[in-house]
């Protein structure tokens, strides 16, 4: 993207179904952030999937079609930002890849990939603004997902910006780069592989001593969340925006 931003750059949010479904809170808090980081947002109501369920299932015409739709929805925006790097991800580089044989779209999908950002991401490295800082008395510990981290190089971001939080003391797990088991349609296809996976992590969450939970993927969050309530461990699970945005005031990701 261009190294000169906007004085008030107009962005898409690209919501997420799982934010959309099961934490809306999520979309009010990335909206909340973006506003106070001097953007002006907007939530295409069009919006769907960013079709990787699809994608990874090897249904390409629904694939093509959802993105499609989705490019359609989001290319006049300065910049397009989710709260997810798992949706990023398959919005900014797979995206190209899939109209590889269709010279029109293939240029409309590079046009709008070089726009998305994982919202810590955009945050961070494009806009290099800090919001107000919230107030969170609480010890954290932070799970890198697996696309974020090694798709679009997501780690220093959300720990740079939950640094500038008050209360709060980030409490590193042992191996917090280590998949969760979720993987979209894997914890589907390999359910046993799946839940020794998040049983494991669910252990070096508790090891850490943290009293909450955050990541930047509701996926993870809540296949992580679901297995600490069957081993009834006492942490509670928040998407970092949440936090950042001093919208953690409620229920945790999974709880009544």
């Amino acid at each position: 993207m261009n190294s000169e931003v906007k004085s008030k750059p107009h962005v898409g949010l690209f919501v997420t179904c799982l934010v959309d479904l099961y934490r809306p809170n999520v979309g009010f808090a990335a909206i909340a952030l973006l506003e106070k980081s001097g953007c002006t947002v907007s939530v295409p109501e069009s919006q769907t999937c960013c079709g990787q369920p699809a994608y990874n299932s090897g249904d390409q015409k629904s694939t093509l079609a959802i993105a499609r739709q989705t490019i359609e929805a989001f290319e006049h925006f300065d910049y397009i930002v989710a709260p997810s790097g798992s949706c990023a991800g398959m919005l900014k580089h797979h995206y190209p890849d899939i109209f590889v044989d269709d010279s029109n779209w293939h240029e409309r999908a590079k046009a709008f990939s070089e726009k998305v950002y994982e919202l810590t991401a955009f945050l961070v490295d494009e806009l290099k603004a800090v919001p107000e800082a919230s107030t969170f008395n609480a010890s954290l510990t932070y799970h890198d997902s697996c696309a974020g981290l090694r798709e679009l190089n997501i780690k220093q971001q959300p720990r740079e910006l939950l640094s500038k939080v008050n209360g709060l003391t980030i409490n590193e797990m042992d191996d917090t780069d280590v998949c969760c088991g979720f993987g979209g349609t894997f914890c589907v296809k390999f359910p046993d592989i799946s839940q020794r996976m998040v049983t494991d992590k669910a252990a070096l969450v508790q090891q850490s001593g943290a009293s909450v939970l955050a990541g930047g993927d509701m996926g993870c969050l809540l296949n992580i969340s679901g297995r600490m309530k069957r081993v009834n461990a006492d942490v509670r699970v928040y998407h970092v925006a949440e936090i950042l945005a001093g919208m953690a005031e409620g229920p945790g990701i999974g709880d009544a």
